[in-house]
């Protein structure tokens, strides 16, 4: 179904502090949101990962996937890499905030079956920065949306980024501001890593995060 956005501006009250702290107002004076804007002020981990994934990276991201959902840990994300769709997918299952942010206007946009309990539940919300104008993604338009994720977040993971891409490029850019970014503990991450993000494991890092960020503790998963 066709769902009509909430516009927020810098003057509304619910306006993200984090925003604001970096001082990002100008480049972001609209956002349009389906759900609850409350989500944006709580802890938020972003999530990313190049369109191109190795296998032994696949396989590690499904396990820090389910280890978030299990530890209630809140994920930001574009969710539109073959990947993060996939930890799209397990997340929606758990019970943990979750926003989505797509790169094209929300504006009218058809709200996909799977995300609507999560709206109406008030821990799924869905976030664009761009007009109505702009009703289809382009790269231009990734790259914008993927700024804005790290912007939202507390702190980053980069499950991979292929050397000289667009996520490649957001890493070091969140590193050179000063953000917390991690990456998988794998050799095939060592870009990354040399760039200054650090290294984790699925487990313990969600765990950890979902401790330190949020208080949560490791319940059962979802069935």
């Amino acid at each position: 179904m066709t769902e009509n956005a909430t516009k927020l501006d810098v003057s509304s009250q619910g306006y993200p502090a984090r925003l604001r702290e970096k001082g990002l107002p100008g480049r972001y004076p609209n956002l349009w949101l389906v759900g609850d804007a409350s989500l944006l002020n709580g802890p938020l981990l972003g999530l990313v990962c190049s369109m191109r994934c190795p296998g032994h990276v696949i396989l590690r991201t499904y396990d820090l996937a389910r280890a978030l959902r299990d530890a209630s840990v809140p994920v930001i994300g574009g969710f539109h890499s073959p990947m993060e769709k996939e930890c799209l997918d397990l997340l929606l299952r758990g019970t943990q905030p979750v926003v989505i942010c797509p790169a094209r206007s929300i504006c009218r946009m058809r709200i996909p079956a799977s995300w609507r309990s999560g709206i109406d539940a008030r821990r799924v919300l869905v976030v664009s920065p761009f007009v109505h104008l702009h009703r289809r993604a382009t790269a231009a338009l990734a790259r914008e949306r993927n700024s804005l994720v790290g912007a939202l977040a507390t702190e980053a993971v980069v499950l991979h980024a292929s050397p000289g891409g667009q996520i490649d490029t957001l890493c070091r850019d969140l590193i050179a501001r000063g953000s917390i970014v991690w990456t998988l503990d794998l050799p095939e991450n060592a870009v990354a890593v040399q760039a200054g993000a650090r290294p984790t494991n699925p487990a313990q890092f969600a765990h950890d995060w979902g401790t330190r960020n949020c208080g949560s503790r490791l319940a059962p998963t979802p069935s």
